[in-house]
């Protein structure tokens, strides 16, 4: 994938941010390491490099709205409303949404909206979204989430099996009932998390 400005004004901003703050005490010592890391509950903060290309491949501006799938530790909700005029973020987890609704009040991103639910289900409240980004792999790709797609918007998400190499998949919706979809690259995500009852 070719790296942009865009690109690169992301990488800046991260540098910026402080990665330990979305990491448990045990993990702040690798914050600076490229890679994923556990934050409990079976679940993990991405590599800044993957937050980086996810957020880029959304082509995301100051007008943007967003959803995420998964806020997790709240890392990439915090990248992308630095860029985004709107981020909406759902996640499943209890614990992780009430720890990462704190830690986003407490740093005062007020452009973030966060939701307790099942994010295979998406937020239609607030659709349709200009991006929409799932940060945890799906077998599939849900299909409220691709009818919460603007037209002109774009999805990226990882698709394939649980705790295997999966595919990271950028979708386009070109018109209502067309939508495009390429393969960026190879991705081990965690697998998307759904409510039993």
């Amino acid at each position: 994938m070719k790296k942009d400005s865009k690109y690169e004004e992301i990488i800046k901003f991260q540098q910026k941010l402080d990665r330990k703050l979305f990491l448990e005490e045990s993990e702040k010592k690798c914050a600076g390491v490229d890679s994923p890391l556990p934050i409990g509950f079976g679940q993990t903060i991405s590599q800044p490099f993957i937050v980086a290309l996810m957020t880029q491949l959304l082509k995301v501006d100051n007008n943007s709205k967003i959803l995420e799938v998964g806020t997790g530790s709240g890392y990439q909700a915090a990248v992308l409303s630095e860029i985004a005029n709107k981020v909406y973020t759902v996640e499943i987890i209890d614990s992780l949404y009430n720890k990462s609704t704190r830690l986003l009040e407490n740093l005062n991103y007020v452009n973030i909206k966060t939701k307790n639910s099942d994010g295979y289900f998406g937020w239609k409240k607030y659709a349709p979204y200009d991006g929409i980004i799932v940060t945890c792999a799906s077998e599939f790709i849900p299909p409220p989430l691709l009818k919460q797609l603007k037209i002109g918007g774009r999805m990226i998400i990882p698709v394939g099996p649980p705790f295997q190499i999966q595919h990271l998949i950028l979708v386009k919706r070109e018109e209502k009932n067309l939508y495009t979809s390429q393969i960026v690259t190879q991705v081990r995500f965690v697998p998307m998390v759904r409510r039993k009852d």
